[in-house]
C-alpha cells in the first residue's frame, strides 16, 4: 500500500511562486508515473480532477497541461521518494487543491488510470 502525502501549499499573490512536494511511503516509486492533479472549486462533475502535469519513472516523458507550460516544472527523485511541482508566475485560476498520484506504466491524463492518490493541498492565489 503506497500513502501519498503533499505539502507547500499556500496562499499566494498572482505572480509570485510554490513548490508543491509529494512524499511517499509504504513502497518505492522509482517504478510509476508520476502525475499532479487539480480540483478546483465549482467544477463540473466528471471533470473534477484536472491534468496539471506528469512524469514517467524515469523522467524522460514529461507532459503538462498547455495552461501551465512554461509555468510550471514537475521533477521527482527517487532515491528519496518524493515527486516536486515548481509553480512560478501563479495565476488566480491556478486556485485549487492540488493532489500527486501515482500509477504503474506510463503517464496518461485520464485521473480514473492512477493507482493512488494523496490527500491534497490547497493553493489559493490571490488577484
Amino acid at each position: 500500500q503506497v500513502q501519498l502525502v503533499e505539502s507547500g501549499g499556500g496562499l499566494v499573490q498572482a505572480g509570485g511562486s510554490l513548490r508543491l512536494s509529494c512524499a511517499a511511503s509504504g513502497r518505492s516509486l522509482s517504478s510509476s508515473a508520476m502525475a499532479w492533479f487539480r480540483q478546483a472549486p465549482g467544477q463540473a462533475p466528471g471533470k473534477e480532477y484536472e491534468f496539471v502535469a506528469g512524469m514517467s519513472w524515469n523522467g524522460d516523458y514529461l507532459d503538462y497541461r498547455d495552461s501551465v507550460k512554461g509555468r510550471f516544472t514537475i521533477s521527482r527523485d527517487n532515491a528519496k521518494n518524493t515527486l516536486n511541482l515548481q509553480m512560478n508566475s501563479l495565476k488566480a485560476e491556478d486556485t485549487a487543491v492540488y493532489y500527486c498520484a501515482g500509477k504503474r506504466g506510463v503517464v496518461r491524463r485520464a485521473p480514473i488510470l492512477y493507482d493512488y492518490w494523496g490527500q491534497g493541498t490547497q493553493v489559493t492565489v490571490s488577484s
